[in-house]
C-alpha cells in the first residue's frame, strides 16, 4: 500500500512507540541461530531511525531489552549484550552524523558497568543534537518503571519536597524514566503479537495502536508509512466526544 503513498497532508505522530518483535522467527525461518535475527534486527533499528527523521516524526522509543528478557537462554542474553556493546560503539558517531539526541530508560544497575559507562558517553555527547530523539528501553519494564517512581516520590514526600496536594498526573509522570518526553501518539508491534508486554504502561494510555505481520527484521519505511496511514484514519477523542 504505501510505495505511492502520498503522505501530504497526512498528520505524522510525533511520537512513535515501537515493539520490536520476531527476531528469532526470523533467523529460525532462514535456518539461522536466534543471534542472527538480532544482529539483522540492529542493522533495521539504525535504517528505521533515517526514515522516522526523513517522515517527520520527532520522538522514537524502541524496546530493546525488558526485565523479563534476562529469563531467556543465557547464551542468547550473552549474545545480545555482546550486539548492544557493539552497537553503543558506534553509536556516538552515528548520532552525531544523523543530528540525533539519544538517552536510556531502564533499570540500569543490572547492566554491566562497561556498559553503563559507554550508555553515559552516548548520551552526553548527543545531548545537544536537535534532530531525531530517540530512545532505547533497555533493561525496562514498565511495572519496574512505575515501583521506581513511586519510591522516589514517597521519599519526595517523607522528605517535605511535596505534599498529597501537589500529586497530580503531570506530577507523577515527571518522575517516570520518560518524565521529558511526551507520550506516544503511536505504538507500533511487529511480527503478528498484540499484547503491551509491559511497555510504557503509563505512557500508552491514549495511544493508538498498530499490530504488523511483519517480522521485525524485514520491517521497513514501507510499513512505518502503513501505520502512519492507519494512524490518520483514527479519531483519537482522548475521552471526549466528537463534534458534529
Amino acid at each position: 500500500m504505501a510505495k505511492n503513498t502520498d503522505l501530504t497532508g497526512m498528520k505524522i505522530p510525533q511520537h512513535v512507540a515501537i515493539i520490536m518483535d520476531g527476531n528469532g522467527r526470523w533467523a529460525k525461518k532462514r535456518l539461522m541461530p536466534r543471534n542472527v535475527g538480532h544482529v539483522q534486527g540492529a542493522k533495521t533499528v539504525e535504517q528505521i531511525c533515517e526514515d522516522a527523521d526523513s517522515l517527520g516524526i520527532k520522538y522514537l522509543t524502541v524496546y530493546a531489552f525488558s526485565t523479563e528478557n534476562w529469563n531467556r537462554p543465557e547464551s542468547e542474553v550473552g549474545a545480545i549484550m555482546k550486539l548492544l556493546r557493539n552497537y553503543l560503539k558506534d553509536c556516538i558517531k552515528r548520532a552525531n552524523g544523523n543530528n540525533m539526541k539519544v538517552r536510556v530508560i531502564g533499570e540500569r544497575s543490572r547492566l554491566s558497568e562497561d556498559i553503563r559507562q559507554r550508555i553515559a558517553e552516548l548520551e552526553e555527547a548527543s545531548k545537544d543534537n536537535t534532530g531525531l530523539n530517540f530512545t532505547i528501553a533497555l533493561n525496562y519494564g514498565s511495572r519496574d518503571e512505575i515501583i521506581r517512581a513511586v519510591k522516589s516520590m514517597a521519599q519526595d514526600y517523607k522528605d517535605g519536597n511535596i505534599d498529597e496536594t501537589e500529586i497530580t498526573e503531570d506530577k507523577f509522570s515527571a518522575y517516570l524514566d520518560t518524565a521529558d518526553i511526551p507520550d506516544p501518539d503511536l505504538l507500533i508491534r511487529t511480527s503478528g503479537e498484540e499484547r503491551l508486554s509491559n511497555y510504557l504502561l503509563w505512557q500508552l494510555a491514549y495511544t493508538e495502536f498498530y499490530f504488523s505481520d511483519v517480522l521485525w527484521p524485514d520491517f521497513d519505511k514501507k510499513e512505518l508509512i502503513n501505520a502512519i496511514v492507519k494512524y490518520n484514519g483514527r479519531d483519537r477523542r482522548f475521552g471526549g466526544v466528537r463534534e458534529e
